[in-house]
Formats: C-alpha cells, structure tokens, sequence
C-alpha cells in the first residue's frame, strides 16, 4: 500500500476521515478551505520548483538542495498533523537514500517557520502509524465521528453530520 502524505496527515486529524480518503471518497477539490490552502501555496516561494512528487507517493512542496524540505501550510490549527507529515517526508525519502537534514514548516500567510527534526524515535513511531494505516485501510466500515472542533471545517463534515 503506497501512503501518501496525506494520508498520515489525515491518522493524526481524524480516523475516518483517513478512512473516507483511503476509499476513494475524496471531497477535498470542492472545499474552500483546501482551495484556500492551494491558492497560496501556488502563491507562496515563487522561485522554487514546487510540487515534487517521488516515486508517486509523496508530494513535496519544495525541496531546498535536497537536504530542507519545506511544506507549506495554510495555517498552524493542526500544527502536531503538519509536524508529522513532515517527519514522514523525511523519513519516506531517506528509506530511498536521500539524506534530509530537516524540515520546515512554512506559514506565508502568518510569516512564521517552524523546523522540524526527525528524531530515530521518530523513525520508530511512523513505523508504528504506517502499520495503524494499513488498519484502518483494512476496516470494512468507516471509524467513529470524532466530535472535535476541526468537524465543521473539514471537507467531509456532511458524510459525518448530516
């Protein structure tokens, strides 16, 4: 199973929506506020080549030298997610023997950064979510409904609520 970005994104946001995402129920290219998030990231570092895709699996923002990798973000409401997602990018490319250094979390909108280490600790805990995405890969049924406060501003808030 190949898992993408956001798909760990997702095990740290909601599990169904991960579940929803896994089985091709996709309604993020409606929602305003993935668009939102598209439109400035197409607006955002200009000069970089942007949008690397590796081995057709991960989509990487840009990529400075091949040793920064950068993610931009909309904005920090889910910082722990965006953390994670990062630390999985580094991760999924040194698997393929490209020596990341580190991170970093780009938030134009609000000019703040945030660098993010992957730790060997690291390492051992996505090793254990990969495995936890495979899980809920396999489930026949979509998990429970959170309740959280990130509900009504998510893309799938009607498969849940209405």
């Amino acid at each position: 199973m190949r898992i993408t970005g956001t798909m760990l994104y997702y095990y740290f946001v909601c599990q169904r929506k991960l579940w929803y995402f896994i089985n091709d129920i996709r309604m993020e290219q409606e929602d305003e506020n993935v668009l939102l998030g598209k439109l400035l990231d197409e607006s955002s570092y200009g000069r970089e080549d942007k949008q690397i895709l590796i081995d057709d699996t991960v989509n990487i923002d840009f990529i400075k030298d091949w040793r920064i990798l950068h993610e931009v973000k909309k904005s920090k409401s889910i910082e722990a997610a965006s953390e994670w997602q990062v630390k999985y990018y580094i991760y999924f490319l040194r698997q393929r023997g490209i020596n990341v250094e580190k991170g970093i979390l780009d938030y134009p909108k609000i000019k703040q950064r945030k660098e993010v280490i992957l730790s060997q600790q690291d390492e051992k805990e996505i090793v254990n979510i990969l495995g936890e995405i495979e899980r809920t890969a396999s489930m026949e049924k979509s998990p429970e409904i959170i309740n959280s406060k990130v509900c009504k501003a998510c893309a799938y808030y009607e498969f849940c609520y209405i």
